[in-house]
């Protein structure tokens, strides 16, 4: 099961424990990908199994979790609204910037968020040129050190923070290009923090380079352009950064407190 790192019952400073622990395990729920054990949810999160069953027919009887009859646990209908009304929120104040980035680059626009210890695609504009099915749909989440905006996240939190995400997530090759090795990964985001921007040339998916930035004033957000490398060129990324860069200004802000 591919899951936040456990928490082990610690709560993060100035948290609420019990909150703390309900999301963990709503959260590793999720990482299942279906029905799961409390057995399971206690090998993962490190947590007693009778704490897990108290938080777990808590989150039952408010309608956030579901028990199957086979005694296994689901997310439950209470978050399907929940999740809508936040998609809708963040399609609300940042579609207008992605929708222009997308049309004066000619490209996919994105924009994600830092999510525990991977990278959560919360919003996008389809190119308006040209038609193409792209890894960055919005709701995936993936791993920080093989694309364009985990490495603009990272990049904007202290070196010994970025890498105890990447080793907590783990490091795959997601191609023959992806960099693996943390000491690596420390030197290339020394890189973009340099420049300005990060590049995913190739790192996550063959063929699709990706350029991204950090908006402004925020370590958990990145908005980025993707395409074919064919046309998202080296040479084209001079001239996409300074079109990433208006858009992140006019997102900065309003990512940690979007209009009412």
């Amino acid at each position: 099961m591919s899951a936040p790192t456990p928490s082990g019952g610690t709560p993060r400073p100035g948290g609420v424990q019990s909150l703390d622990r309900a999301f963990e395990l709503l959260e590793l729920m999720a990482a299942a990908g279906g029905e799961v054990a409390l057995s399971q949810l206690a090998a993962a999160s490190g947590l007693p199994v009778p704490t897990i069953h108290r938080i777990v027919r808590t989150l039952v009887s408010s309608g956030y979790v579901l028990q199957m009859p086979s005694r296994r646990y689901a997310l439950g209908p209470r978050l399907i609204g929940l999740g809508k009304s936040a998609s809708q929120t963040v399609e609300a104040w940042a579609s207008p910037h992605l929708l222009e980035l997308a049309e004066t680059s000619g490209e996919t626009a994105n924009l994600a968020m830092l999510d525990v210890d991977r990278v959560v695609y919360v919003a996008q504009a389809p190119s308006t040129r040209h038609t193409m099915r792209m890894f960055s749909e919005v709701g995936r989440r993936v791993y920080a050190h093989c694309t364009g905006v985990g490495k603009a996240l990272l990049s904007q939190l202290p070196e010994d923070e970025a890498r105890r995400i990447v080793v907590a997530a783990g490091m795959p090759a997601r191609t023959e290009h992806s960099i693996t090795d943390p000491g690596a990964l420390l030197e290339e985001l020394g890189r973009v923090r340099a420049q300005g921007y990060a590049v995913d040339d190739s790192e996550q998916e063959l063929g699709v380079r990706c350029v991204a930035i950090a908006v402004t004033g925020s370590s958990t957000s990145a908005v980025s352009v993707s395409g074919p490398a064919s046309r998202v060129t080296r040479e084209a990324v001079t001239s996409l950064v300074p079109l990433l860069q208006a858009a992140a200004d006019g997102l900065a802000g309003r990512t940690a407190r979007p209009p009412a």
